[in-house]
């Protein structure tokens, strides 16, 4: 985090420890809200002081994603002007649109995927971190970012008045993003979520439904589909509501419940409860993944697996230790023979701490394996 939200570093060589760049900056602020998460749930395990630094420092981070914008619009990642490694991170995200504001870069387009991924790593820190700084920090950075969005009619307006995206066509992802807005701020929020959902919530499996329907293409979408029910369905009490809210969500389960993936599989624990054979997987999957590299060293596994649908698909999900390697690995299409890079870039891990703490929490994974804490 060195320009306080999450970028993954390029060394000169594969086996080279010496820091030549940044890369990835586009996806810092769902990352960072990922990163919230984690050190959140470490938290409420653990008390650890370095976690609440961590989340403190986290939430500073994505503080300064909106403030750098100076219209409350979300940006994907910033870095100082003095940084030496400023040109490339500019170079890289420049398809994004690169802003200048004060002392700082910052990069726009800002996709639903960066929002979303914030306001987990919000409702998450607001739940399981009790602390009145936090809480607070969290009620006004969530307070913004909604009052921006609804003011903007669920668009993602650039300082340019350009529209990057909207959450129009996505009924649910409006409701999950309010619902933790009526958990931090109620005051502010719960009638305007009360109203939204009685006209929302039942389309909320609509767009899941269409999500379902492939499920190799633009496979990031699941686990867009995951953190936004994770707050949506945690978090609300209605019982009307929250049948059709589990109604959408059986439709995305139904669709990824097979593709050996511990943080979908953490979600369901968290919002379905213990399943004996499901959480006994998700124990062995996180082993799995501490056998993978941390660099994006290249991957071909055509002709070791059989393929369907194209050469570069397998037919079944392939085993966690030899998956393509990528940012997050649970976001990542599991039927993909072919990926990765020269092995220069290191990942943040978050993909292993993320479901790790979560299964601290909700008991799927215990103490006593220690490489987990200090291995990260």
């Amino acid at each position: 985090m060195p320009f306080g939200t999450v970028v993954d570093p390029i060394f000169a060589s594969s086996y080279s420890d010496t820091i030549v760049g940044y890369t990835r900056c586009g996806d810092s602020a769902i990352w960072t809200g990922h990163y919230l998460a984690a050190e959140s749930f470490r938290y409420a395990v653990t008390a650890d002081s370095v976690a609440l630094t961590n989340v403190r420092a986290a939430l500073a981070g994505l503080k300064s994603l909106v403030d750098v914008t100076g219209t409350d619009v979300l940006a994907r990642c910033l870095v100082p002007m003095s940084s030496p490694f400023a040109a490339g991170i500019n170079s890289e995200e420049s398809a994004n649109g690169i802003h200048a504001s004060g002392q700082n870069f910052w990069a726009g387009n800002t996709s639903r995927d960066q929002y979303l991924g914030v306001f987990f790593g919000l409702g998450v820190a607001y739940s399981f971190v009790n602390q009145a700084d936090v809480r607070t920090n969290v009620q006004a950075l969530a307070t913004r970012m909604l009052d921006f969005l609804t003011a903007h009619a669920w668009s993602v307006v650039m300082p340019d008045g350009t529209v990057s995206t909207t959450f129009v066509i996505r009924p649910e992802e409006q409701l999950a993003l309010m619902q933790v807005g009526k958990q931090v701020n109620p005051s502010a929020f719960v009638s305007a979520y009360q109203s939204m959902a009685s006209n929302l919530a039942g389309l909320t499996a609509l767009p899941v439904i269409v999500d379902a329907g492939d499920v190799r293409d633009s496979y990031f979408k699941f686990n867009l589909d995951a953190i936004t029910f994770y707050n949506l369905i945690r978090l609300e009490a209605d019982k009307s509501l929250l049948a059709q809210y589990n109604a959408a969500y059986a439709v995305y389960w139904n669709a990824i419940k097979t593709h050996m993936n511990p943080h979908f599989n953490m979600i369901d624990r968290a919002l379905i409860g213990p399943n004996g054979t499901r959480d006994a997987q998700t124990a062995a999957y996180l082993n799995q993944f501490l056998e993978r590299p941390r660099r994006d060293v290249y991957v071909n596994l055509e002709g070791r697996f059989p393929s369907c649908v194209s050469a570069d698909q397998s037919c079944n999900p392939i085993p966690i230790p030899q998956r393509v390697t990528t940012d997050f690995l649970w976001q990542r299409n599991p039927f993909q023979l072919v990926g990765g890079g020269s092995g220069t870039i290191e990942g943040a891990g978050i993909d292993y701490i993320l479901p790790y703490w979560m299964g601290r929490y909700y008991k799927v994974v215990g103490d006593e394996d220690r490489r987990a804490s200090d291995h990260r």
